[in-house]
This record gives structure tokens, C-alpha cells and sequence, in this order.
């Protein structure tokens, strides 16, 4: 027993040898706080290059002010870049600065996106900062490409996505493949951000089951080093009028416990694509979740435990925690929306309903125990399409009583 316990802790060490030993600082490959970003980009694909043989992790060593690092980077097949960081959900600090610090990636170019990942890559643990971003002024916000991109021309497989906080993103994640190519396999987990595109994760043509879990998108996102966005900023995210998650083209999505304030929408859920949402937070929208489909054998979504706050647009007559048309069915399950002000962007403080449905083909819809307020309409349901067929049970209206429908 003793030999046996010798030689199992011999092994342990000498694996966690070999570990150490494939797995580099970035540092080691001349990727430095101190370089200009096109030479910093260069060394890091470098890096890359060596580690795709072996699946080696990059370390992305923290330091004062991150790395300036110019875009074009291609994760190529079984690399891991990995940093210190769990989300940052109101930012690091540096002690003297109104910067952060830590596993930092400095971004300021426009001409292209910062990182495209091929199959089996993951990212974990790291921030992406874009300094020259705009937190105040509207007129001023840079339309940078994607922060991280799915390799359009080939099939792409496999990509983990966690722990990553984004600051003065244009779009953060952008897996829109082609449909000639496409992606699968792809999880995102604990990222946050507050996209000035209004989209943070947006999905074509992945199947296999692509996840969203636990995402967090505030425009207070860097408050703990002075550059929370505007209420003008906010205002004009929201007037692109994108949903902060977007999918389309998927089997079997699964979203669970996400939260959006200040974009347009929450979730578009597109009309080639099904799944499950729940457990989740659209706060300040003017919609809350658009569900589409193009035929009713499944393109179907069940969505349960969630809370829409639908209160901002232009006019009141566009605001609605829920938008359904197309085809299939939508079961929805203990949603409540309310509405009311918020002095962090221009709020009308109400919704027109609780729900509007569209188009003029079947559809139905099951709502059980949903709680429905602050909508200035007479009835919760804007019914547009004569083939739809909805039924409410023990659900709640906004004089507080039990509704049923029909």
C-alpha cells in the first residue's frame, strides 16, 4: 500500500511537472505591457502557433494596465487563454488610476475583430478593455468589430467561453456562422459587459445545442473605475433597436439565468431555432422577448421564471414584454412584467401590454401563473393574428385580479 501511495504521489508530481511545463506565460513569448500593439499582436499569435500542437494554456499573467494588443488574432485549434479573473461585474481597479488592471487585453483597433477562435479553444479569465471607447457622449461611440468571432469559413466545434468581462464593447461575441459552415458546441458562462451595439452574444447556425448561462449585461459595468455609461449612451444603445441575446438556426437552446438592462431587447429568439429560457431578468426594454418559428412540428420555446421591466422606446405602443408570430408554440410559465421609471435612461414607465401577437398563421401560446401590470391597454393580449390560439390560466392582470383566457 505504501509503494502504492509512493508512486501515485511520484506520478501526480510529475505530471503536474509536465502541465507546468506546457503551459507558458504569454510573457515568455514577448507579449508585453510596455510593447506597441501590432508587435504585441504579433508575439501573441506566436504564442498560439506553438501551443496548437500540443493543446497547451497561454497564461495571461496579470499586470498594471494590460496589454495593448492590436486585433487580427486567430485562436487556432486546442488553445486555452486563460487569466486570473471570475467576472469583474463592476470592474478591477488600479490603486492610483481610474484604470483597470489584472489579466488585460488593451484594445484600440477599429479595422478588425480582436479574436477569431477555431475548434476546441477556450478563453477564460480574462478582461478586454477599450480604453478610447466613449462612456458619455453618444455621438462619440466607436462601432469596433466583434471583440471575440467565429471562424466564418469552416465548421467550428467546441468553444468555452467563461469568466470574461468586457468594457466598452461594440459587440463582444458574434458567432454568426454562414450556414455553409457552421458552429456547435459553443458555451458561454459568467460573462459580462454592455455591449454599445446593443448585442453581446448573437448565434446563427450552431446546433448541437449551443448555452447561454449565467450573463450579466449593466451599463454600471465599470463603475469601479469611473466610466459608468450615460444616460445618453444608454438612450442610444437602446435606439439601435438589436436584442442583447439573438439566435437563430439553433437545435435545443439552452439560456439560463441571464439579465440585460438598457438594450432595445432582451432575447430574440429567431424563427429557425427552439429551446428553453429561464430564470432570467429583461430590465429597461422596450421588448422583452420576440419569439418567431416557420413551422409547428419545434420551433417551439418553453420559458418560465423570469421577470421583464419593459418601460423605454419611442412611443408606448411599441413596448411589450413579449412579441410572438410565426409558427409553433410558446409555453410560458410564471413571467411577470411590471414597469416603471428609471432615472438611468429615458423611461416612458409603461408597457402597452403584456403581449402582442402577429402574422397570420397558427401558432399557439400557454401561459400558466404569469403575473401582468403596468400596461396601458384594456387587455394584457394584443391579438394582430386571427389564426393564434392563447390560453391564460391563474394568471394575474394589472388590476390585481385572476385572469383567465379565454
Amino acid at each position: 500500500m505504501k509503494t502504492h501511495c509512493y508512486f501515485s504521489i511520484l506520478f501526480l508530481l510529475l505530471a503536474f511537472t509536465v502541465s507546468a511545463n506546457n503551459n507558458k506565460s504569454i510573457q515568455e513569448f514577448g507579449v508585453l505591457p510596455g510593447n506597441a500593439p501590432e508587435v504585441n499582436r504579433d508575439n501573441l499569435q506566436k504564442a498560439i502557433d506553438w501551443a496548437t500542437s500540443t493543446g497547451a494554456a497561454l497564461w495571461v499573467e496579470p499586470v498594471v494596465g494590460g496589454y495593448p494588443v492590436a486585433g487580427g488574432i486567430r485562436l487556432k485549434k486546442n488553445v486555452t487563454l486563460m487569466g486570473v479573473h471570475g467576472p469583474t461585474g463592476r470592474g478591477t481597479r488600479h490603486p492610483e488610476k481610474a484604470e483597470p488592471v489584472g489579466s488585460l487585453f488593451k484594445i484600440t483597433d477599429r479595422s478588425q475583430p480582436f479574436i477569431i477562435v477555431e475548434s476546441a479553444t477556450q478563453i477564460r479569465g480574462i478582461q478586454f478593455w477599450y480604453p478610447e471607447q466613449s462612456h458619455t457622449d453618444s455621438s462619440k461611440i466607436i462601432a469596433y468589430p466583434a471583440t471575440i468571432q467565429v471562424d466564418v469559413n469552416q465548421n467550428v466545434q467546441g468553444v468555452t467561453l467563461s469568466c470574461l468581462t468586457f468594457y466598452g464593447e461594440y459587440v463582444a461575441m458574434d458567432f454568426c456562422s454562414t450556414g455553409k459552415n457552421i458552429n456547435e458546441q459553443i458555451l458561454f458562462e459568467h460573462c459580462y459587459g454592455y455591449p454599445l451595439s446593443g448585442e453581446f452574444i448573437k448565434i446563427d447556425y450552431c446546433y448541437d445545442i449551443p448555452r447561454i448561462l449565467h450573463c450579466h449585461i449593466n451599463p454600471a459595468n465599470m463603475r469601479e473605475f469611473g466610466r459608468s455609461f450615460s444616460r445618453d449612451v444608454i438612450d442610444a444603445v437602446i435606439a439601435r433597436k438589436s436584442f442583447a441575446y439573438a439566435i437563430n438556426h439553433t437545435d435545443n437552446a439552452q439560456m439560463l439565468d441571464v439579465f440585460t438592462f438598457g438594450t432595445y431587447g432582451g432575447a430574440w429568439l429567431g424563427p429557425e431555432t427552439y429551446g428553453q429560457l429561464t430564470n432570467f431578468n429583461f430590465d429597461c426594454v422596450t421588448i422583452g422577448i420576440h419569439k418567431m418559428g416557420t413551422q409547428n412540428k419545434n420551433r417551439n420555446w418553453q420559458i418560465a421564471q423570469g421577470s421583464i421591466i419593459a418601460n423605454t422606446g419611442v412611443a408606448i405602443e411599441e413596448i411589450h414584454p413579449f412579441v410572438i408570430e410565426g409558427e409553433g408554440h410558446t409555453a410560458i410559465l410564471n413571467v411577470e412584467a411590471f414597469s416603471g421609471k428609471n432615472a438611468a435612461l429615458t423611461a416612458i414607465g409603461e408597457s402597452f401590454d403584456y403581449m402582442l401577437v402577429k402574422g397570420d398563421k397558427r401558432l399557439t401560446v400557454s401561459l400558466v401563473g404569469c403575473r401582468m401590470r403596468n400596461y396601458v391597454s384594456n387587455q394584457p393580449f394584443t391579438v394582430q393574428n386571427p389564426q393564434a390560439r392563447i390560453q391564460a390560466v391563474a394568471c394575474i392582470d394589472k388590476e390585481e385580479e385572476f385572469y383567465n383566457f379565454p
